[in-house]
Order: structure tokens, then sequence, then C-alpha cells
């Protein structure tokens, strides 16, 4: 998996591709999420919209981004996942916990008003 990230309006944006299996850059991603919490962004869009599979490792790093953005009063969105993820999400009814928006401006938009 590869991923990105850039603050736009106050919101930490992470783009994700590839393959979300969570063991290889899991630390990384949760490390940013903190330094980026002790800046003062509280909130979040994650672009799945490359994901190609996610795996239960992968469902964990999302949801400890999740948890660590709620926990400082913030929230998180993610961004136009496939038809694959988003049957994933129903399944295992993550798209009851995470807001699931259509593209990174509307993701900006909910988030920030």
């Amino acid at each position: 998996m590869k991923y990105t990230h850039h603050v736009n309006s106050g919101v930490l944006v992470l783009q994700f591709e590839g393959d979300l299996i969570g063991e290889e850059h899991g630390p990384e991603i949760v490390g940013l999420i903190n330094d980026q919490i002790n800046e003062k962004v509280a909130l979040c869009a994650i672009d799945i919209s490359k994901v190609r599979y996610i795996n239960s490792n992968g469902i964990g790093v999302l949801i400890t981004v999740l948890t660590k953005f709620r926990n400082k009063g913030g929230e998180v969105v993610l961004v136009n996942p496939s038809e694959h993820v988003k049957k994933l999400l129903i399944i295992t009814k993550l798209d009851k916990i995470f807001t699931i928006m259509p593209s990174e401006a509307e993701a900006i938009k909910a988030l920030t008003k």
C-alpha cells in the first residue's frame, strides 16, 4: 500500500492506494495522526477510492484513526470507497460508524460546516 497526506482547509486528507492491510504502514500512520492532532488538526478525510482490498488489520487502522480523532473532539469521514470496499463496510457495519462521502471536496465541506 502507498499513502499520501496533505492538509486542506484544516482537514487532514489521507489518500490510500493498494491493499490496506495495516501491518506495514499502520504504526507510521498512527504516528502521523498523533503529530497532526498535536498540531490541533481535529478533522480527517480518508480517501479510499484506490484501495482494492482491506483486511482486519486495515479495518483496525481505520478504527484507530477514528478513535484518536473522536477522543480529541474531532471527526473522520471516508471518501469514495470502491464497490468492493463499500460492501465490506456494510458487512462489518462500519458504514454505521463512518460517514461516507463521494469526494474530497464534499468531505471537507461536511467536516467544516
